[in-house]
């Protein structure tokens, strides 16, 4: 079957076909949702290698929960906060957190994000690919994904403060990074 044909298959066939444990659904649909999920993946990772061990986790995951899919909402949907999830239990399992003093949380709070207004997706992506792994999740939980900091506190068994003052460091350090992305590519332009 061409490359083509199998993207006609449609989502309920290839969703029953791979609870069926059928080998071609199964690498059809990794083949599908594999790039974009591996995108998801990426966000959370420090590394590609550690996108590429997150990514192969949720696949065993989803393949593993099919069967619970009741087509409430899209199944990409569906499949994309399996890898949301998977990826912040691979935080929590090497417990990146920071503790930030109450001190500093009241210095944190007033900093701003605008320098990220002018840059392309893919920069502030690097760019907070380069956070330590706990500004980042946190970052990604809220900014991203729209959690509350509550719900990031319970989710990764920290307090709403801690998510709060996570978040502004996460935002203060990008702020600096930010600054420093754009003097060096407005230096490389001036010598251009």
């Amino acid at each position: 079957m061409s490359h083509e044909r199998n993207h006609t298959i449609p989502e309920s066939d290839l969703i029953s076909g791979c609870i069926e444990g059928n080998r071609r659904m199964q690498e059809e649909l990794y083949r599908r949702f594999s790039p974009r999920m591996y995108a998801v993946c990426l966000r959370y990772a420090g590394s590609s290698d550690e996108a590429e061990d997150i990514l192969q986790e949720g696949f065993i995951k989803i393949f593993k929960k099919l069967d619970s899919f009741r087509g409430d909402g899209s199944f990409e949907g569906w499949i994309r906060r399996i890898f949301v999830n998977t990826a912040i239990e691979h935080f929590r399992r090497k417990r990146y957190l920071q503790p930030v003093t109450e001190k500093e949380e009241n210095t944190l709070e007033g900093k701003s994000l605008s320098a990220l207004d002018g840059l392309a997706e893919k920069d502030i992506l690097e760019l907070v690919r380069q956070l330590s792994p706990g500004y980042r999740t946190v970052f990604n939980m809220y900014v991203v994904e729209g959690y509350t900091h509550k719900e990031i506190g319970d989710i990764l068994g920290i307090s709403e403060g801690t998510s709060k003052s996570q978040l502004s460091r996460a935002k203060v350090i990008l702020q600096d990074m930010v600054k420093k992305f754009i003097d060096q590519n407005s230096d490389v332009r001036a010598k251009s």
